[in-house]
């Protein structure tokens, strides 16, 4: 499979499952339900998250949102912070490409996931003094009835 970054352009359904391995155990999985919008701007594409995040315990979901600028840069995809940090890079040809993040004194590992391609996923793993998580995000095209 050889994909490219605008091959990402568009609206996509998302749906994330977070597994915090030091919350209280029996409380779950925090949730997230939403939408990963790729819009074309000057250098690549902005990537916007959006969704209802529901928390083990709590009774209301709140809302949850999150920028990130992809752009093209040889062979691979380059990851930015919103504001322009450098956050990772993969090979979009890859079927499973890896990347990772220092945020010191926190890891960020990534594992992605394009062989049911136009289906992906992002598995993260992030470890540090305080963190030790496994994020799973599943990526699919928006029903039309979003779109319109």
């Amino acid at each position: 499979m050889t994909l490219q970054l605008a091959d990402f352009t568009g609206l996509w359904t998302i749906s994330r499952q977070i597994d915090d391995r030091r919350a209280a155990s029996g409380q779950g999985a925090a949730r997230l339900a939403g939408t990963c919008d790729f819009t074309l701007d000057s250098e690549g594409l902005m990537q916007e998250e959006r969704g209802l995040l529901y928390m083990p315990g709590v009774d209301t979901p709140f809302e949850a949102a999150r920028r990130y600028l992809w752009r093209a840069e040889g062979a691979l995809i380059t990851v930015f912070f919103d504001d322009g940090r450098y956050f990772h890079s993969f090979d979009p040809c890859q079927t499973h490409p890896e990347a990772y993040h220092d945020c010191t004194p926190d890891r960020y590992e990534v594992r992605y996931d394009f062989s049911k391609w136009p289906i992906w996923r992002a598995r993260w793993r992030v470890i540090g003094p305080r963190k030790d998580y496994v994020s799973v995000t599943e990526y699919w095209r928006a029903p039309r009835a979003v779109l319109d």
